[in-house]
C-alpha cells in the first residue's frame, strides 16, 4: 500500500510544474486526486496521465483566486469522494520589477495570485476537515521569503518576497487556529527549481552567479520538481503528525 492509500487530496495549480509533480507523486502513493488549474489543456493532459497510472482523478478548470472557483474545487471534491484529507495550495507566481519601476497593478497581481487562492481554498477545506477532526494542509512559500539576492540584483522581487513571507505567517497562525481539530498546517519553501516555466532562465542565471554569499545554492544546482514533491509528500503523511506551523526549505542548502 502507498503512503497515501485512499487519501483524498486537492491540489491547486495541478496542471504543470510543481503542482503536477505533487499530483503525480501523490497518485503514485495511492491518493485520490482533485486538481484545479486555469490551463485547461495542460490540466486534461496531467489528469489523463494520472488516470492511466490507475489513480482516481477529477479536475476543475478555473482561477482559485476567485471565490466561487475556490469553493467549487473543494465542494466538488467532497461531492465526488465524500471527504477531503489533504489540501496542497500551489498556485503562485511573480512579476519581477525593480521597486522604483513597479506598478500598483503588478504589486496587486502578485499579492492576489499568491495569497488569495491559498486563503480561499484553506478556508473552505478546513471546514470539512474540522468536522472529521483531521487533515493536512500544505502551502507553498519560497526561499524568497527572506529576500533573494540574485533576484533583487537582476530583476527585483520585492512583491514576491513579501507574499512568500506572508504564506509563512499564514500557516503559523492557521496551524494554531486548527490545532485542536488535529489538522496539520505547514509549508514548503522551494529554492530555484527546474520547472518548465522558469527552469531555463534560472539555469542561465545559475551559470553566471559567482560562488559567493550571493550564490544561488550551496549545492550549486537547480532543484528538481520531484524533490519538492517528496517534501510535500512527507508533510501529507502521518509521519509528519507532530509537525505543524513550520516552513520546510527545499533549497539546496541555502
Amino acid at each position: 500500500m502507498g503512503r497515501l492509500q485512499n487519501k483524498v487530496a486537492v491540489v491547486t495549480g495541478g496542471a504543470m510544474g510543481l503542482g503536477q509533480a505533487v499530483a503525480e507523486r501523490f497518485a503514485a502513493e495511492g491518493a485520490k486526486l482533485a486538481l484545479g488549474d486555469i490551463n485547461a489543456d495542460a490540466l486534461e493532459a496531467t489528469a489523463a496521465k494520472i488516470a492511466a497510472s490507475g489513480a482516481e482523478v477529477t479536475t476543475l478548470v478555473g482561477d482559485v483566486t476567485e471565490e466561487a472557483n475556490a469553493i467549487q474545487l473543494i465542494e466538488d471534491a467532497v461531492a465526488h469522494y465524500g471527504h477531503i484529507d489533504i489540501l496542497v495550495n500551489v498556485v503562485g507566481g511573480s512579476r519581477n520589477t525593480k521597486i522604483w519601476e513597479m506598478s500598483v497593478e503588478d504589486w496587486d497581481h502578485v499579492m492576489r495570485l499568491n495569497l488569495r487562492g491559498t486563503f480561499l481554498c484553506t478556508r473552505q477545506a478546513s471546514q470539512h476537515m474540522m468536522k472529521r477532526r483531521q487533515g493536512k494542509i500544505i502551502c507553498f512559500s519560497s526561499g524568497a521569503r527572506e529576500g533573494t539576492p540574485w533576484s533583487a540584483y537582476y530583476s527585483g522581487a520585492s512583491a514576491y518576497s513579501t507574499v512568500k513571507a506572508g504564506v509563512h505567517g499564514f500557516i503559523r497562525d492557521v496551524s494554531m487556529e486548527l490545532a485542536e481539530y488535529n489538522i496539520n498546517v505547514n509549508a514548503v519553501a522551494p529554492g530555484p527549481i527546474n520547472t518548465e516555466r522558469v527552469g531555463a532562465g534560472l539555469q542561465r542565471l545559475n551559470e553566471t552567479v559567482e560562488r559567493s554569499p550571493n550564490m544561488m545554492t550551496p549545492m550549486g544546482r537547480l532543484g528538481e520538481p520531484s524533490e519538492v514533491a517528496d517534501a510535500v509528500l512527507f508533510l501529507a503523511t502521518d509521519e509528519a503528525s507532530y509537525i505543524s506551523g513550520h516552513t520546510i526549505a527545499v533549497a539546496g542548502g541555502r
